[in-house]
């Protein structure tokens, strides 16, 4: 673990949070033995790394999508079959 010195800078957010929601991470605290700001950096975070790689995936899919690349439409049949459902009709239909 980096020491204060080594430390990132940081600075200070002010978020307003249901009452609810503060109880509750307090209680969390307490249980881990942990400080609230360090449950709350934890989960910011995490959400920001989770934000990061969904955005990073969807740029991917334009990308390919421009380019012209797309998943077959058997590939597409077989994934739809694995949940049970049915195929896209409306391609049959689609004017090329």
């Amino acid at each position: 673990m980096a020491t204060t010195a080594e430390a990132e800078p940081t600075t200070t957010l002010t978020v307003r949070l249901p009452v609810r929601m503060r109880r509750e991470l307090e209680q969390l605290a307490k249980v881990t033995g942990r400080q609230r700001n360090t449950l709350a950096l934890e989960a910011i975070s995490r959400f920001i790394d989770q934000q990061r790689w969904q955005i990073a995936r969807i740029e991917e899919g334009v990308r390919q999508a421009r380019a012209g690349i797309f998943v077959p439409d058997e590939e597409m049949d077989a994934l739809w079959a694995e949940f049970g459902l049915e195929p896209d009709s409306s391609r049959e239909n689609a004017v090329e």
